[in-house]
């Protein structure tokens, strides 16, 4: 059936990581954009905050609102055949955007997307939802913070989808993480994005989450490494859907892509049943 794509087909297909780094302010994820190819990176600048990368040599587009942001989602994405004509990220959306910038081709030189920072994206989103009528009582005409926020998941939701589904392009997000403590004085770390709906949805959507954090090594002292498994001693955020990344690897965003594409697959952790484990801690 033409339709359907075959298991050769499928390997032959160049498809592009998508992932999400977090951090605390001032850990260097902006400087992670060193760490990539000059010529085959395109960063999106969001924060105005490149003093730590002013000599990079590399193309840069700087969105000021949400309506940028999308306008760059589908150029980069292209359209969504599947929405309706008055939809963002539809093929009209597209042909205005393809009219406003020129030809999409100008894209084939980039092999990655660096967006920093998903935090501003979230600001920038939720100043427009504010503005929008579901933001508003239908009843009083008064604002509605709950109206406000529930668009704002949405349009989020559909902006990191629209960027997720770019096969060709590595996509990498960056963002703040801040550091809480619960009712029980644990330490809780949870991504610095406007409304909880986008920050419980975006590890479902992305490949790789990951922590980049300062960690002590045996001498005690402190170096960066990005903390990549869901079962980590220190409780941050992080997972690694290609099964090939070590629990803790070096800050560099060149070598961490080719070990997830090329890399080997790490052997799965044999778990034992829950009521063994408890036998052993009663006797």
């Amino acid at each position: 059936m033409k339709n359907i794509i075959s298991a050769d087909q499928r390997l032959k297909e160049q498809r592009g990581v998508k992932g999400v780094i977090f951090g605390k302010a001032g850990i260097g994820k902006t400087s992670l954009l060193l760490t990539l190819p000059t010529k085959s990176t395109l960063f999106m600048d969001l924060e105005a905050g490149d003093l730590a990368i002013e000599n990079w040599r590399g193309d840069t587009i700087r969105p000021q609102t949400w309506q940028d942001c999308r306008d760059f989602a589908v150029f980069i994405g292209g359209a969504n055949p599947a929405l309706r004509e008055d939809q963002p990220f539809s093929n009209a959306h597209y042909e205005a955007v393809c009219k406003k910038f020129g030809n999409p081709e100008v894209l084939n030189k980039y092999e990655t997307i660096f967006i920093d920072s998903i935090t501003v994206a979230g600001r920038l989103c939720l100043q427009w939802c504010k503005g929008q009528p579901q933001a508003f009582s239908e009843r009083t005409g008064k604002p509605d913070i709950r109206g406000a926020y529930g668009l704002h998941g949405q349009e989020m939701i559909s902006w990191l989808t629209h960027l997720q589904h770019t096969r060709d392009k590595n996509i990498w997000f960056v963002g703040i993480l801040d550091e809480r403590s619960d009712e029980f004085n644990r330490k809780v770390f949870t991504p610095q994005i406007e409304g909880s709906k986008v920050g419980l949805e975006l590890p479902g959507i992305v490949d790789q989450v990951i922590t980049m954090a300062e960690i002590k090594n045996e001498e005690g002292n402190l170096s960066r490494a990005f903390i990549n498994h869901t079962l980590n001693p220190f409780g941050y955020p992080a997972k690694d859907r290609s099964g090939r990344l070590d629990l803790l690897e070096e800050p560099h965003l060149a070598r961490l892509m080719e070990k997830i594409k090329t890399g080997n697959r790490l052997p799965l952790i044999h778990l034992e049943p829950i009521n063994q484990i408890e036998n052993k801690e009663n006797k």
